[in-house]
């Protein structure tokens, strides 16, 4: 397995199965920002604004203009989104037989910007759930306002220190953990400011 992190924004994923599997990789989908289609023939009431919905049996056009597919149904209709998927050259991720899928995602901890991945590749998805539980009472709300910050003095290093092991020195430094902690003492804007101080 190659971690990766992609960006879907405005790509069209389709996710095949409403269910609880299916909602879960919906809910994702739509919060990284992806047009998702959902196809399922049962009525699907509560499905979240932003999707569309085809209330029609699994067939291989649904996969029309997809750069993701989901197989999120049962194992037979799921075997065959990944064998059209395979045929159109989109990238699967099979919740039945994950191994027989391209991909598999993972449990997130998402802080703004700053997100922490854990994966067992489909193996232990319970496992992989409970690290993220883990993981989310010590990465807490303060570490998207460190990496906005971090992203904005990174634009004023770039643009205004020239000698490339001073930008390294500058960058590695800011990433410290002892500037989280001055973050989380003295606020955002102090700490931008600081760091400004440096360059």
């Amino acid at each position: 397995m190659l971690p990766i992190v992609l960006d879907v924004r405005g790509k069209c994923a389709v996710v095949v199965g409403g269910g609880a599997v299916g909602a879960r990789k919906l809910a994702a989908l739509l919060d990284a920002g992806a047009a998702v289609r959902v196809i399922d023939p049962r009525p699907l009431p509560d499905l979240p604004p932003g999707a569309v919905y085809v209330a029609e049996a699994y067939r291989a056009e649904h996969l029309d203009g997809a750069a993701l597919a989901f197989a999120c149904a049962t194992p037979q209709v799921n075997e065959q989104v990944v064998a059209d998927a395979r045929a159109f050259g989109v990238w699967v991720c099979s919740a039945t037989d994950p191994a027989g899928g391209d991909f598999a995602l993972p449990a997130v901890v998402r802080r703004g910007d700053f997100a922490l991945a854990v994966s067992t590749g489909g193996a232990a998805p319970a496992l992989a759930r409970r690290v993220r539980e883990k993981l989310e009472a010590e990465f807490d709300e303060s570490f998207a306002e460190w990496v906005s910050v971090l992203a904005e003095v990174r634009r004023d290093v770039l643009a205004t220190v020239g000698d490339e092991a001073r930008r390294r020195e500058l960058l590695d430094g800011f990433a410290s953990w002892e500037w989280l902690a001055r973050l989380r003492a003295d606020g955002a804007e102090a700490v931008l400011k600081a760091m400004r101080a440096l360059l």
